[in-house]
């Protein structure tokens, strides 16, 4: 009560100064206007101070204009009855041609109802729900900024710092929602989820306080939007102080209508704000701005000037400029009919000067203390924003968001030209962060305290290396074991904080699976789990409702067929080492090679002369005798020796070369596969089998097959036993797997089995989380690091452990069996080592031929070849020592040779050898 009366006494006082304004000798026409206000409240009161001082100020500095506004204020008494109370009377009673007010939105609500039928235009300097604009009533203006004006600048703060889920705080009222609706339609422009919103009511206690911050606590999302008024903010504040929501990872964003008000907040609540961030309503400098404010302080030290103080200022002075162009004609109300039964809101009648005035407002356009007055649409349309971040117990000035360049340090900044490479600092200044944190907080984290996140796991029947889910038999808990399991759990190791989950079997009560992977993964959708571990394969179809993290394990569909050796061994299986070209070209050479030899040896050498049938079996046997290294028969001549040196080498090359490869073609198979493609599967309309409870089938359908030939099949075992049986007896003819469970088939049947191909490629397994999960980001970083580490080798060893160690693994070796094909030896393969031992042939028969002519000059040919050599063909040809030379008195006879010439004893068994004594012979 007090309050009122030092209110009504200062409103009197400025009344007064009004008076003065306008003269004793210069009487002006009066417009009453009404002012709806809380009297007693800080703020309306000192938007009412605000009132009475720019009508001071403008009719002191334009003393020519011909009316004068006459305030009449109606008490609100902070009530939306009281608002609507007070303008009924002053409508009724003094017949205001505008009013100014009320302060706040939820009392605007109705009396924006009584402006409309009455055709009194409203003027609001503090109502800034955006739900107000919806009532479409031309005779409200909004002499300030609507609340959803500021939630581009609250996106992109929460865009530059990568926050992906937000919580409003809001109060529970009409102000309180009315920003809600365009504050989520931001947030979803750049995939911002509000998984929770937090209302709270205007007189909730203090317990009930506590009990909304504890829910908030248990949740994973750390980055929250307040929207309330400064009373209830200090309230919340001071409560999540005390019960750990300012520790350090939180993230706090003030709207303006707590910003614009902090004068008003306590100091004990402004500590407990440490490190919030705010979007404030800016105010841009001027020379009259900075006078009226010396002026205030001068005049109310002990008050605080607030924005709703200047946009109340400007907000009188535009009504006192509208009022002036629109004239005093016509100031009247048309009443209704008396003999009606009229309601009291139909009573108050129209007033005719209502649609003059509205013109007038509507074009009023100057430049104020606020900035820029001018209406748009019924409101004032703002493009700058301060961005705020309490530090202690003030606010220290960190950016501005304007609509041009988005968040920028200095209004002057010009936008990089390059955006995509800069970072939060060249945006915004240094910011403190709540718990005087220095980093960036990444927005959320797993609440120590709060729940288990719910962990679906598929039901499966086979392939349990993978997954496998059993009943301890005692205690009835689910143990969920496997590759996919130690995986996750070996991520979840790597990952920065504390994850509790726990593993829920999908399946029926009786034990079942209680769908397929695509109906698991709906569970996500649908809210039931949290997350999926399992061998879940990454598709586009499922992308579409859930996210999926980085593969952990390649994947892909393989096609398993069965294998069969094409290898013929029958009793001509020696003869295929080599081809019939190379089997005769090996016979002519050896051939060749034996005449050689005999014909340089035989004119020096006795184991080459005798009689014609001896010396025809000589050349074979000689010959032939080298493939074992064995000749019985001695090579004196020097070309001879050569010759049959390098034959000696040919012959090692071709029967190491003939060994191995009969030996490879008598004792290793040769498998090929029975289906060498899926096309000839769809071409011959064969029967084919895959993987229950998995993507396959959708694949196989699209793909061509129709569903009567596709056979389901759970365990390696049932898959084996499909394809031994054939088409033939109810089984098929090759079968369709997962790369993964094709590892475990063929590392247990590889010599029986072989993958193909592989028909459809996918990205892999990945494990399942909600769209715009947080976890989504840290869980794919943690699946790297394992991927990375020597921990990923280690759990890929232990579950894909070969049942028969003879298999390779196939994704090392991509054909496991491979087709071990012996290919017949060619002439093509030998043919420089053939052509060496021509060469030689003809060097050596070329050389012996021409000092055989030489000697014997052409004639009697064949008697001088059966003939011993002479001293000069021995000398100058052969050079041997161990020959005797021919001695002319007893000419050599063909049949019976001469004995050898005397030599030393010691060398008397090499003679004795030359002439073919048998005692000496090797």
């Amino acid at each position: 009560m007090r309050n009122k009366k030092l209110f009504f006494l200062v409103l009197f006082l400025f009344s007064f100064m009004v008076e003065l304004s306008i003269g004793q000798n210069d009487r002006k026409t009066e417009v009453n206007v009404g002012v709806v206000t809380d009297v007693g409240i800080m703020h309306p009161d000192n938007a009412m101070l605000c009132i009475n001082m720019s009508l001071v100020d403008f009719y002191s500095s334009r003393p020519q204009f011909q009316t004068r506004l006459v305030v009449n204020v109606g008490d609100s008494r902070n009530a939306v009855i009281g608002a609507a109370a007070a303008a009924l009377e002053l409508i009724k009673n003094k017949q205001v041609k505008a009013i100014v007010g009320p302060w706040t939105s939820m009392q605007a609500n109705f009396m924006i109802e009584i402006s409309k039928e009455s055709q009194v235009p409203l003027v609001s300097y503090s109502a800034t729900s955006p739900f107000l604009t919806s009532l479409r009533s031309p005779y409200f203006f909004r002499a300030t900024y609507e609340d959803s004006s500021q939630v581009n600048a609250i996106k992109a703060i929460i865009k530059l710092f990568g926050w992906r889920e937000v919580v409003p705080v809001y109060i529970d009222n009409t102000f309180g929602e009315g920003v809600m609706p365009r504050l989520t339609d931001a947030l979803q422009e750049i995939n911002v989820q509000i998984p929770y919103r937090s209302a709270i009511a205007r007189n909730a206690t203090d317990a009930e306080i506590s009990v909304e911050l504890l829910k908030m606590m248990t949740m994973p999302t750390r980055v929250f939007i307040v929207h309330m008024n400064s009373t209830l903010a200090s309230r919340v504040f001071t409560k999540a102080k005390e019960i750990g929501l300012m520790k350090p990872g939180y993230v706090w964003i003030l709207t303006n209508a707590v910003t614009d008000s902090l004068s008003l907040i306590d100091k004990k609540a402004i500590e407990a704000m440490e490190g919030v961030l705010g979007v404030k309503t800016y105010i841009r400098n001027s020379e009259d701005l900075d006078k009226f404010r010396a002026r205030w302080s001068k005049l109310f030290p002990r008050l605080e000037l607030s924005v709703y103080g200047l946009w109340a200022y400007d907000a009188i002075t535009a009504l006192a400029i509208a009022i002036e162009e629109a004239g005093t004609g016509n100031l009247t109300f048309s009443k209704a009919d008396a003999g009606r039964n009229v309601s009291e809101l139909e009573a108050l009648g129209v007033s005719q000067y209502g649609p003059k005035l509205l013109q007038t407002l509507s074009s009023v356009h100057f430049q104020g203390l606020a900035g820029d007055f001018h209406f748009v649409n019924g409101q004032l349309q703002p493009s700058v924003f301060e961005i705020v971040n309490l530090v202690g117990t003030g606010e220290k000035l960190i950016g501005f968001w304007t609509e041009e360049n988005d968040l920028v340090k200095k209004l002057d900044q010009q936008p990089q030209s390059n955006s995509a490479l800069s970072t939060w600092k060249d945006h915004l200044k240094h910011i403190t962060w709540p718990g005087e944190g220095d980093s960036i907080p990444k927005g959320w984290e797993i609440p120590t305290n709060g729940k288990k996140l719910r962990i679906g796991v598929p039901k499966k029947t086979g392939f349990t290396d993978l997954l496998n889910v059993t009943r301890d038999p005692i205690t009835n808990a689910t143990i969920v074991t496997g590759f996919c399991i130690d995986f996750f759990k070996a991520v979840i190791e790597e990952m920065p904080y504390d994850i509790s989950y726990e593993f829920v079997s999908f399946e029926t009560p009786n034990g079942k699976p209680a769908g397929d992977h695509n109906d698991l993964v709906h569970q996500v959708y649908l809210g039931r789990y949290d997350a999926v571990v399992g061998d879940t394969t990454i598709l586009a179809n499922r992308s579409s409702y859930v996210d999926f993290t980085l593969p952990f394990m390649r994947s892909g569909v393989g096609l398993i067929v069965p294998v069969k050796d094409v290898v013929a061994r029958d009793k001509y299986s020696f003869l295929k080492p080599l081809s019939w070209k190379l089997w005769l070209t090996s016979f002519v050479f050896f051939f060749l090679i034996g005449f050689t030899v005999w014909a340089v040896e035989h004119r020096v050498n006795p184991d080459f002369r005798g009689p014609g049938r001896y010396q025809a079996s000589t050349i074979f046997w000689f010959a032939f005798s080298t493939m074992v290294f064995a000749p019985r028969e001695r090579v004196f001549s020097f070309g001879a020796r050569i010759l049959v040196i390098t034959w000696y080498f040919i012959v090692l090359v071709l029967t190491q070369s003939y060994t191995a490869s009969l030996a490879s073609l008598l004792t290793s198979q040769e498998l090929h596969p029975t289906i060498t493609n899926m096309r000839s599967l769809l071409e011959k309309g064969e029967a084919v089998g895959y993987q229950r409870t998995s993507f396959i089938l959708g694949k196989l359908v699209e793909a061509g097959f129709t569903e009567s030939r596709l056979v389901p099949f759970d365990t390696a075992e049932d898959c084996h036993e499909l394809l031994r049986k054939g088409p033939e007896k109810g089984g098929v003819s090759a079968a369709f797997l997962s790369i993964p469970y094709m590892r475990l088939f063929l590392g247990q049947y590889c010599n029986t089995y072989k993958m193909v191909e592989e028909s459809f490629a996918v990205d892999g397994y990945g494990f399942v989380f909600p769209i715009g999960s947080p976890l989504v980001a840290d869980v794919s970083r943690a699946i790297l690091k394992v991927a990375e580490s020597p921990k990923a080798m280690e759990l890929d060893r232990a579950w894909f452990k070969k049942k028969d160690e003879s298999c390779p693994d196939p994704l090392t070796n991509p054909d496991p069996n491979p087709s071990v094909t012996s290919r017949q030896l060619g002439v093509d393969s030998f043919w420089v080592l053939f052509l060496i031992a021509g060469l030689m042939c003809v060097f050596t028969l070329g050389k012996f031929i021409v000092y055989f002519m030489l000697e014997t000059g052409g004639n009697g040919l064949w008697e001088a070849f059966n003939r011993p050599p002479t001293d000069s063909y021995i000398n100058n040809v052969e050079k041997c020592p161990c020959v005797a030379p021919a001695d002319p008195a007893h000419p050599a006879d063909p049949v019976n040779p001469a004995p050898p010439a005397e030599v030393e004893p010691a060398d008397r068994a090499a003679a004795e050898v030359a002439m073919g004594n048998p005692a000496h012979r090797a």
